[in-house]
C-alpha cells in the first residue's frame, strides 16, 4: 500500500489532487500546529488584473493545532467566496454546470476549519471520480513529535509500505529511518498542466476552483497527465 499525508488545505492546488490520486491512503496531518498565512484557510483564483484570494478567517491562539482551528463566522466569508467565483468564473466553459456545487458546499454550515477542509477535499476527488480512502491522524492516537518518525508511524498503522512524499520532502525527511523499517519513499513526480484560462497569460498553481470550472470532466486526465 501507498500512502501520502498532507496538512488539511483550503480548495486545494491541482498538484495537490495529483499526490491523492497517486496513492491508495491519503492521510489529513490535522493534529499539527496550525500555520498562519499558508494555504490551511486560503486559496487564490484568477481574476481579470492577476489573482485574488480566498480566505477563510479563523480564530487562533499559538499553539492550536489545525484540528482545534474555529472559523470566525462573524465575517460574510461565505457570500464573498461565492460571489468571487461568480464574478470571475460566470464566463468560464463549465460555469453552469459546476458553481452550484461550490456554492452548496460554501453555504453550509461551517464551525471547524479542518472538518470544511477535508469534506471539500472528499467531495472534490468524488466529482474527479477519485477513490483514494481517506484518514485523519488524530484518530491515529499517535503522540509522536518528530516530523519524520510521525510520518513513519502513521505509515505503519495503515501497514503501508510506501510513502509518496512532495518533493520538498527530500530537503527534511530523515531517509534512513523509513529504510530501517522497510518502508520505501518516493517523491511526488508532477508537472503542472496548462489549459485554457480565462483573462489572457497562463497562471499556475491556483485553486482547484479554477481547473474544474475552465475544464470540465477534462480536469482528471489533467490531473493525471505524466502520472508515474
Amino acid at each position: 500500500m501507498i500512502i501520502a499525508i498532507h496538512q488539511p488545505q483550503y480548495m486545494p492546488w491541482i498538484g495537490y489532487f495529483h499526490k491523492i490520486a497517486s496513492v491508495d491512503a491519503f492521510v489529513f496531518l490535522d493534529n499539527v500546529q496550525y500555520k498562519k498565512n499558508e494555504f490551511q484557510n486560503r486559496n487564490k483564483i484568477k481574476i481579470n488584473n492577476g489573482v485574488q484570494w480566498l480566505t477563510v478567517p479563523v480564530k487562533y491562539k499559538f499553539p492550536q493545532k489545525i484540528n482545534e482551528i474555529t472559523i470566525n463566522n462573524n465575517f460574510p466569508w461565505q457570500r464573498k467566496h461565492v460571489q468571487a467565483l461568480r464574478t470571475n468564473y460566470s464566463k468560464t466553459p463549465y460555469f453552469e454546470h459546476y458553481f452550484s456545487f461550490f456554492a452548496d458546499i460554501l453555504q453550509q454550515d461551517w464551525k471547524k476549519l479542518a472538518n470544511l477542509n477535508c469534506y471539500v477535499v472528499k467531495q472534490i476527488c468524488q466529482l474527479l471520480h477519485f477513490n483514494t480512502d481517506f484518514y485523519n491522524a488524530s484518530e491515529f492516537g499517535i503522540t509522536e513529535d518528530d516530523p519524520t518518525k510521525r510520518l513513519i508511524e502513521i505509515c505503519k498503522h495503515l501497514k503501508a509500505n510506501t510513502y509518496l512524499s512532495g518533493k520538498g520532502g527530500i530537503n527534511y525527511l530523515d531517509i534512513d529511518l523509513f529504510i530501517n523499517v522497510d518502508i520505501a519513499v518516493k517523491f511526488q513526480d508532477f508537472k503542472h498542466p496548462v489549459y485554457d484560462q480565462l483573462y489572457g497569460t497562463f497562471v499556475e498553481n491556483l485553486s482547484i476552483i479554477d481547473l474544474i470550472l475552465n475544464c470540465g470532466e477534462k480536469s482528471p486526465d489533467l490531473i493525471r497527465q505524466n502520472q508515474k
